[in-house]
């Protein structure tokens, strides 16, 4: 794409990406794919030309000349990946509500690598989208907030909008919006479930640590154990990613090193819990008859193994993050900056009630 230079109001010249490669030091092809996002994992470089980028202000003046002369129609989802269910039914809210609002959708994926994160959030930037949503599982250090509050403010000042969907916010006077769900009361909630039916042992399967999705979950795990007097058994909490193929490994691992330690699993989330089922049977074990089984997310999975979980509402995820997002466009007044949304049990047939529930140990 050939950019024009467009005489500026103070009649000073536009600043083009040749100025930003001069600055910088290094050409401007690999400007352009550093912006564009195909340029090889070279972190020095990438930052010599973002330093470039916001000093010159290069990418903000192009929007804003951009947004001055037409109006933008399109609203951008990056997602990690567009097979995963969560993520499908988040896509799908943020496709309906932006149909209504007469705006097309942009779809973008990450892999889960935070630098593609990045480089596609300047895209869309670039695209002049009205608002860009983040959404999923994300390690919320103290790099990625910086980081990321820099992009917001890039994309406040082309006019855009910056969404986090189902993540905690970036820090004060970032201007980011926050939609997001009760992933720790949700765990809580589950994770009493199993207490109240007199379990004790319970698996937590899928920690990972610093991951802002499996931390909130893990909370609300610990919180509940505390808050019913079960102490804490670290050797219960099993490491691992949130795909199916992993629960499966998880269980597998565990009951090859030896008996059952354990009386129920919470499955960190619905794909964890269908992996985690076949390896049980595949050691002779029924759920609920020997190991009862709890998940998050509801998705259809969670229906089709009758699997007691937390309902997560994901398609008006994506759509109050579009709505919010234009809305606060329109009038930004009276917004506010953040919004959550509720969660609750959905009790099926994957829990057994163990006798003498109440009681210290089964």
């Amino acid at each position: 794409m050939v950019r024009r230079a467009v005489p500026r109001e103070d009649g000073r010249r536009p600043t083009t990406i040749r100025d930003v490669a001069a600055h910088a030091g290094v050409s401007v092809a690999t400007v352009s794919r550093i912006l564009s996002g195909t340029y090889p994992s070279a972190p020095a470089t990438r930052s010599k030309v973002m330093r470039a980028v916001r000093e010159l202000d290069y990418v903000a003046n192009a929007n804003a000349r951009g947004l001055a002369g037409a109006s933008s129609r399109s609203v951008a989802i990056i997602v990690n990946s567009v097979v995963s269910p969560h993520y499908a039914h988040v896509a799908q809210g943020v496709q309906t509500q932006a149909a209504l609002e007469g705006k097309l959708c942009i779809v973008g994926t990450t892999g889960g690598d935070p630098e593609r994160e990045f480089a596609t959030v300047q895209l869309m930037r670039q695209e002049q989208a009205e608002c860009v949503i983040l959404v999923g599982n994300v390690v919320n250090d103290a790099d990625y907030r910086e980081r990321m509050g820099e992009y917001a403010r890039a994309l406040a000042l082309a006019g855009s909008q910056l969404v986090l969907c189902g993540r905690p916010a970036l820090g004060p006077g970032v201007p980011a919006l926050v939609v997001e769900y009760d992933n720790t009361a949700g765990a809580y909630a589950v994770t009493s479930h199993l207490l109240s039916a007199g379990h004790r042992r319970i698996l937590f399967l899928g920690r990972r640590d610093g991951h802002t999705t499996q931390d909130s979950r893990v909370a609300g795990y610990r919180d509940a154990l505390a808050d019913h007097r079960v102490p804490h058994d670290p050797r219960l909490e099993v490491e691992g990613t949130m795909e199916r193929h992993e629960g499966y490994r998880m269980v597998r691992e565990r009951l090859g090193a030896g008996p059952a330690d354990f009386t129920a699993i919470f499955a960190c989330n619905d794909l964890i819990a269908a992996g985690a089922r076949r390896a049980l049977r595949e050691h002779g074990l029924r759920v609920p008859d020997d190991i009862s089984m709890v998940g998050f997310d509801d998705l259809p999975t969670a229906a089709d193994i009758d699997l007691t979980t937390v309902h997560v509402p994901h398609e008006e995820l994506g759509r109050t993050a579009v709505r919010l997002a234009l809305e606060r466009r329109r009038d930004a007044s009276g917004m506010t900056g953040h919004v959550m949304l509720g969660t609750h049990i959905v009790v099926r047939e994957s829990v057994r009630t163990l006798r003498g529930a109440g009681g210290p140990t089964p």
